[in-house]
């Protein structure tokens, strides 16, 4: 890059794939432009949370493939009355939440600090462990930092309630693929809806076996509003 370079701006939301320390280095500013995705990213978290639910992976596919329902119909769980926690209720996690309410979800959270009554909007502020084993569905809408590095492994896949749903909008590195496999393999997951991945675009190929997983490439603000909100943004 030329000496000249002042600013970096990466057009989504938070900016982990930026190297901050040698940016702050040469005294290159970094930012991001996350209110302009929040939309965007909220609404393929409930598009991949109605999949899960509704286990809609098998069926989709087999109809693709001309087969109808294909032989293995399960048929789904609709998220009226179901407990949605959120981790982190930044713009997207409250936006997520918004969305949900119309679908007669009820709403708690996990945050750093808690909202003011105005941006809870009736939604519950619980602990970690507590929205673990309390959700039907938990939704991953945090930033990924050293800290929340593999946020959700093996021990916090025993604690979720059995037969729970993860949604992971945010950042594949947050779980630990190898642990998710085996939660969904042995039955304490019902089923996760996913957008990112821990190496992308590697997949691990246990996720692509298990029928009960609902994914998408990444393309949680692949809109082209979004994309022009970005800019302007920027």
């Amino acid at each position: 890059m030329p000496k000249s370079l002042k600013y970096i701006c990466h057009n989504g939301a938070g900016y982990d794939n930026i190297d901050v320390e040698a940016c702050t280095a040469r005294d290159i500013q970094v930012s991001s432009t996350p209110v302009a995705v929040n939309n965007a990213t909220a609404d393929i978290t409930i598009f991949l949370l109605i999949g899960a639910l509704r286990s809609m992976h098998g069926p989709y596919a087999a109809c693709r493939e001309g087969n109808w329902r294909g032989s293995n119909f399960v048929p789904g769980t609709d998220p009226e009355d179901k407990i949605l926690g959120i981790i982190g209720m930044g713009g997207i996690g409250q936006a997520v939440a918004h969305r949900a309410r119309a679908f007669g979800m009820k709403i708690q959270y996990f945050n750093r600090s808690r909202l003011s009554p105005e941006l809870e909007k009736g939604a519950k502020y619980v602990g970690f462990d507590e929205l673990l084993s309390t959700s039907d569905v938990v939704s991953l809408n945090c930033s990924l930092t050293a800290e929340t590095t593999k946020l959700i492994g093996k021990k916090e896949f025993e604690k979720m309630k059995k037969g729970a749903v993860l949604v992971n909008t945010a950042r594949g590195k947050l779980i630990d693929e190898a642990a998710l496999v085996e939660a969904l393999k042995g039955g304490n997951l019902k089923a996760a809806g996913l957008d990112v991945y821990e190496n992308e675009p590697e997949i691990n190929k246990g996720l692509y076996d298990a029928p009960n997983v609902f994914m998408t490439p990444h393309i949680g603000t692949g809109t082209t509003d979004t994309q022009v909100r970005d800019a302007l943004s920027t």
